[in-house]
């Protein structure tokens, strides 16, 4: 992992960089307060799918305020409005396809894309060729420069797990950790159809039929491996699902008896016949669901990097916005990890790159005086 963390490349320009926001939901609305508040960008385009939303001030979808840019409809005011960079945030969930040739018109036309939605690309040496090939030969083709990562958030798979085992020896265990109540996640149609809570346990939820986790998460073990200098055996899957004894009443509504109320899973790199590289995710629609599997240290939710070496060191990370939501809280730093990202890309020569090689933006210029108090 090369300069992991440091002041970013490009970070100093005196002219802000301009970029497009393409995406209004969860993480579109993460990314444009990234994008506000990081004082070498300047918000100049929003792309919506939404006609509805079409002519709307891009602060009224993220409390910022008047901002003076209306969302629109059309991906070609990216380059009309001078931007270098897009933060695309569209998600890629139902439609991979679509997603991926949003990003190829972009890197094609000169604009350096970050985004988390092509779960392939969280590792471009081991993605499929033929996505691949096409982002390289597009960045080729713009100039331009591609960065992955994902909303769970990626850096917690990759940039910190490999951070934190540089201050152990005798490592046995990396894991990476995701514990959420998913009912402050506030995406539904996620929760009830991908992930399956409220569904009957002999319904398999799409997130995690046998080899779609590996698809999803296994690019991080393969990258994790890469970094640490290990040869994988091979990466297998295992997954529990526990059912609710009593209906409960959440934010997004009923989910009943019987049905799903949690499932845990984990994506595991084996090394030398033992689990040694592991991702993790612990999801519940209720607090009381499962109460012998991982819990959070605190709240709804946390995300947490295991080492198990000498010595053990645990790091729990809780981040908070919209009125204390964590869920929205790690979207907030998924988003700023990417957005962070771009002053760097645009720095680098063109590529394809990944979460071991890209610096993280230490925050220069964000430091800001604390609110005055009455």
């Amino acid at each position: 992992m090369a300069n992991s963390v440091g002041p970013a490349a490009g970070s100093g320009v005196s002219e802000p960089i301009k970029v497009g926001v393409w995406g209004t939901g969860n993480m579109g609305r993460a990314a444009l307060r990234a994008v506000v508040g990081h004082p070498g960008l300047e918000l100049a385009a929003l792309v919506t799918s939404s006609s509805d939303k079409a002519g709307r001030d891009a602060g009224s979808f993220a409390e910022l305020g008047e901002l003076g840019v209306p969302a629109t409809t059309d991906p070609g005011e990216l380059v009309a409005s001078g931007c270098r960079a897009v933060a695309y945030m569209a998600s890629g969930d139902i439609r991979p396809d679509d997603a991926a040739s949003d990003v190829l018109r972009c890197l094609h036309e000169g604009l350096t894309v970050v985004s988390p939605a092509l779960y392939a690309l969280y590792d471009p040496a081991s993605a499929p060729e033929e996505l691949r090939d096409a982002m390289a030969v597009a960045c080729q083709r713009g100039g331009s420069s591609l960065f992955v990562s994902g909303v769970d958030p990626g850096w917690g798979n990759d940039l910190l797990p490999l951070l934190a085992t540089g201050f152990c020896h005798g490592i046995t265990e990396v894991r990476s950790q995701e514990i959420f109540d998913y009912s402050t996640y506030d995406q539904e149609f996620s929760v009830r159809e991908l992930v399956g809570m409220g569904k009957s346990l002999d319904e398999m939820p799409p997130m995690v039929a046998p080899g779609v986790p590996t698809m999803v998460w296994g690019g991080q073990i393969r990258l994790l491996a890469r970094s640490l200098g290990v040869e994988l055996d091979a990466i297998d899957e295992t997954l529990e699902r526990m059912e609710l004894d009593a209906a409960v009443h959440t934010a997004l509504g009923a989910f009943e008896a019987g049905t799903q109320g949690a499932l845990r899973f984990e994506v595991r790199g084996i090394v030398g016949g033992s689990p040694m590289l592991v991702i993790e995710h612990v999801t519940r629609i209720h607090p009381d669901v499962a109460p012998d599997w991982p819990q959070p240290m605190s709240g709804a939710g946390s995300h947490r990097v295991v080492i198990e070496g000498e010595p053990r060191l645990e790091i729990t990370i809780e981040a908070e916005t919209e009125g204390g939501n964590r869920a929205a809280g790690g979207n907030a730093t998924a988003a700023m990890r990417l957005v962070g990202a771009i002053p760097h890309l645009l720095a680098a020569p063109p590529g394809v790159h990944d979460g071991s090689t890209v610096p993280v933006d230490p925050g220069t210029g964000r430091l800001v005086p604390p609110a005055a108090t009455g």
